[in-house]
């Protein structure tokens, strides 16, 4: 696995030291352990998961090179991406991993302590009942989302997490361009403006994965984000 993955990196102009190749090694081993418990993920191939998750995840630092110091959360990261292949490629940035099934999270919470990762916790909870919270609202620098919902569920999911000035990326499909028209009114609303798209080719051209970064330039309303479920059956 650590040939496979340090041959994954470099093709994609990323340099694995010998700690974090062994981090990513370790990371492989716990999630195919703990898939056959529960649900994590449907790939397991150790060349897909090193390009379809690991690689993938790292991906993000060629929009926002710059991650030290800086405070992030992903929103309904799952088995940890990309937020824990981000903070093995950068400790000193401080993740904040949130999802709402917490079998997910204690899988992340003994990830966490096996791989020795710092600046990084695990919280299980609903986006929409967290968003409105004082200690989480408006209080990150970024936020992220891995192909969770629509663009205008999204927007609504995980803009009220961020500072103004701030930023989320939304990593996604082939879809990213209609998704992206589609979010004209909930971008209005909650104070969000599209700054940069981007698209890589990940694998020898195997895999496609497309960025979008949107800036929060204005404060999100108080209303929002709105209870749960009412974002994804009445997108903005």
């Amino acid at each position: 696995m650590k040939d496979i993955l340090n041959q994954a990196f470099t093709s994609e102009g990323f340099n694995l030291t010998e700690k974090q190749n062994q981090q990513f090694v370790n990371y492989f081993d716990m999630l195919i352990e703990w898939n056959q418990k529960i649900n994590l993920t449907a790939i397991e191939e150790p060349v897909e998961v090193a390009y379809k998750h690991f690689v993938d995840s790292a991906c993000l630092m060629r929009v926002v090179p710059d991650l030290k110091g800086k405070s992030m959360i992903d929103i309904g990261t799952g088995a940890g991406f990309p937020g824990v292949p981000l903070n093995i490629m950068e400790p000193e940035l401080n993740v904040t991993l949130f999802d709402s099934l917490n079998k997910r999270i204690v899988f992340l919470q003994e990830l966490c302590k096996k791989l020795e990762l710092k600046n990084i916790r695990a919280v299980h909870g609903r986006a929409e009942e967290f968003g409105i919270k004082p200690d989480y609202r408006q209080q990150f620098d970024m936020a992220t989302a891995r192909a969770v919902a629509r663009m205008p569920v999204l927007l609504e999911i995980c803009l009220p997490f961020v500072k103004k000035g701030g930023i989320f990326i939304a990593l996604k499909g082939p879809e990213l361009e209609n998704e992206i028209k589609e979010s004209s009114n909930a971008l209005k609303e909650l104070g969000g403006k599209v700054v940069d798209v981007q698209q890589f080719t990940l694998a020898d051209g195997a895999y496609t994965r497309n960025l979008a970064v949107i800036e929060k330039i204005k404060d999100t309303p108080k209303k929002y984000p709105r209870k749960a479920g009412t974002p994804q059956k009445k997108p903005l």
